[in-house]
């Protein structure tokens, strides 16, 4: 594995094809090689430019002085029972960041799924403080590139030997916060030139940062919005949401009705039942009426514990009489069983955990921008 001080290069995943037709341009090479090279990166999916065999010698050398493939090293892998798998990386700045694989599983119809999701990071840590995860407790680093958040798709297919086709932005940090960065993602993505992923495979979770909504709103790709709502009211989501005491409902449900102009495709509505604090049925009441009001699908997904923090998941009676309330509405409710609680790869557990012979131990992370 080379050393963090050895990558000084940058790396050419954050390239748009626009921006790989400039470079050609000013190297003096034909249009043609544009096309080359990012079939080399996302089709062969090669660790380095000297493998991009068809382009001259003297193009390879010249790039291979400026840029690289991938910013991530990978460090550990943890494997769940359930199957789900958690990937810590290491950037080239010595942060780290976790990325996690889900596998397929049996739909309703007890068919295998052909599903193989991906769990991304767009932040080291998290400034937004959701009282219910881990991500935020060391505070917030710094934003990923686009380069490094397509990094971890790239590096998780290379680790698992699987192909991806489901993108989730639930992992740590604000993907919003994030959006000039998460934007040009998304484009290599979802481009048939780039990771060629289908836009209604893709889904952005965001805490309710309602001027973003509506930026992402205008991107023209008809990518899913996810809202990590948790409380059905003001007084209620305040003690679970920060971010609610800048954009609160009624500004965040505005966006959403914004967002719904330009995107078919329904929003889901996140909920975590924590005993005791958003679980009583007259919650569930009025977050079917908010659904209803926006044609949204609901996520009920109950606490995952998080080391540190005082919240206590539900009883099954208490979580299955949420789920009915809200369905009996007349609103697609799923009651979720998540995946890889038991290595803190659940909703919320994200936290840059790093096993050693001494124990668990947090993962060398620089605070500051």
């Amino acid at each position: 594995m080379p050393s963090i001080t050895e990558i000084t290069t940058t790396s050419l995943l954050g390239f748009s094809q626009k921006d790989l037709e400039q470079y050609v341009t000013a190297a003096g090479e034909k249009p043609y090689r544009v096309k080359q090279i990012l079939e080399w990166i996302y089709k062969q999916r090669v660790s380095g430019i000297k493998e991009m065999l068809n382009l001259p010698a003297e193009l390879r050398d010249k790039m291979t002085a400026e840029f690289h493939i991938n910013d991530l090293q990978h460090v550990e892998t943890k494997g769940s029972k359930d199957t789900t798998r958690k990937f810590l990386f290491r950037l080239n700045d010595g942060r780290y960041v976790e990325t996690v694989f889900i596998p397929a599983s049996k739909g309703l119809n007890g068919r295998q799924s052909s599903r193989k999701t991906i769990c991304v990071s767009s932040q080291v840590g998290c400034a937004y403080g959701c009282k219910f995860c881990a991500s935020g407790l060391a505070g917030f680093t710094r934003n990923l590139t686009s380069a490094e958040i397509i990094g971890q798709m790239l590096a998780v297919e290379s680790e698992t030997g699987e192909t991806i086709n489901n993108i989730v932005f639930m992992g740590m940090g604000e993907p919003l916060a994030n959006i000039k960065n998460l934007i040009k993602a998304l484009e290599i993505i979802t481009a048939h030139w780039g990771l060629n992923i289908g836009a209604r495979s893709v889904t952005v979770s965001t805490s309710g940062l309602a001027p973003q909504i509506r930026t992402l709103a205008e991107f023209p790709v008809p990518i899913r919005l996810a809202i990590s709502l948790h409380g059905a009211t003001d007084d209620v989501r305040n003690i679970i949401m920060p971010v609610n005491k800048k954009w609160p409902i009624k500004d965040l449900f505005d966006s959403l009705h914004f967002w719904r102009l330009y995107k078919k495709q329904k929003i889901s509505l996140e909920y975590i039942l924590i005993q005791g604090v958003n679980d009583s049925l007259e919650q569930a009441t009025i977050l079917a009426k908010r659904a209803k009001g926006l044609n949204a699908k609901v996520n009920l997904i109950p606490y995952n514990t998080v080391e540190g923090l005082d919240w206590e998941r539900p009883t099954e009676d208490v979580c299955y009489a949420f789920r009915d309330t809200v369905a009996d509405h007349g609103i697609n409710t799923t009651l979720r069983i998540e995946k890889g609680h038991d290595i803190n790869a659940a909703c919320g557990q994200l936290r840059l955990k790093k096993e050693t012979a001494e124990g668990i131990v947090q993962a060398p992370v620089k605070i500051g921008k």
